[in-house]
């Protein structure tokens, strides 16, 4: 895929210099007891310091919260902004949030968070059009018609080739402009002058699965490629009562799917470039990992 990213604040650049590396090589095998121990993360003594501090304010709408405002989307008074790390996304991202699903639950805004320049999050019924991009957007969803990652590019190609055959078939057109069409239809992905024909957009629904029908099912949603996500197990504590460990919460999603999109479209070496959309997850798993061997309820109900 080949994108012109918006220009990223410098901020970012050095906020995730200082990385926080385990002496195990970065790794991203479903078999590894905790996916989460060798992650390439900016420092989280901010968020050590705001967890003993309790609960703060958030500067926008006054409720109190831990770490970051879950209605606003930023972080809260005693988590400066500044030592948040910023993470460059290659491409966009929606989410569709079910309306029951509980904001002060819901991990998708650590992506909000985490990367507010490429994310963006729409309470359901609102959902964007879709219509006239569905050859350069993609949904994140299991089932009997999706594809895995490692075939995105091939199958937009292909609704790029559809389109273009179904114009050809006005035989009023000028010659000229036939000739052109003909001539992009055979696009190869690889070469510069078919950016067109790449993702640009991929969007995840955050919701319970039990709930994930209504939103799946909406005519807006229908007709896009859906992708289905390699077998991974999940780290969520709070894992949907019968069902699988497989079943991942929306960061984790969105995380795996970078990472797959990374080495499988963009065939580059993954380096930890997008660790850092797990810097509140992981801070989190671990509190309550904690606090279930000591047997402390008030840091659950903390971050809450």
């Amino acid at each position: 895929m080949s994108l012109n990213p918006p220009i990223f604040l410098k901020l970012s650049e050095e906020n995730n210099s200082k990385f926080v590396e385990t002496k195990q090589s970065q790794t991203t095998s479903i078999a590894s007891e905790d996916p989460l121990k060798n992650l390439r993360l900016a420092s989280q003594e901010v968020l050590q310091k705001a967890q003993q501090s309790g609960r703060s304010k958030c500067l926008k709408c006054g409720g109190s919260r831990m770490f970051y405002c879950y209605t606003c989307y930023v972080p809260v008074e005693n988590v400066p902004i500044e030592q948040i790390p910023l993470v460059k996304l290659p491409l966009k991202i929606d989410i569709i949030k079910h309306p029951n699903e509980t904001d002060g639950k819901s991990t998708a805004i650590h992506a909000k968070l985490l990367a507010p320049e490429f994310v963006n999050i729409y309470t359901y019924p609102c959902v964007p059009e879709y219509e006239e991009k569905d050859h350069e957007v993609a949904l994140v969803f299991p089932g009997p018609q999706s594809i895995s990652v490692k075939d995105i590019s091939f199958h937009l190609q292909k609704r790029i080739q559809n389109n273009v055959r179904g114009k050809n078939d006005d035989l009023d057109k000028p010659s000229f402009k036939r000739k052109r069409a003909e001539e992009h239809e055979f696009c190869d992905l690889n070469d510069s002058k078919c950016k067109g024909t790449t993702l640009k957009k991929i969007i995840f629904i955050d919701s319970t699965w039990n709930q994930t029908n209504k939103i799946i099912t909406d005519e807006r949603l229908q007709g896009l490629l859906q992708v289905e996500l390699k077998t991974r197990k999940t780290c969520f504590w709070r894992h949907q009562k019968g069902k699988p460990d497989t079943f991942l919460s929306t960061i984790e999603a969105i995380y795996y799917f970078l990472v797959d999109y990374h080495t499988d479209i963009l065939k580059e070496k993954y380096r930890g470039q997008y660790d850092n959309l797990l810097f509140f997850y992981s801070f989190m798993y671990q509190l309550i990992k904690n606090a279930k061997c000591s047997g402390d309820k008030e840091t659950g109900k903390l971050i809450h």
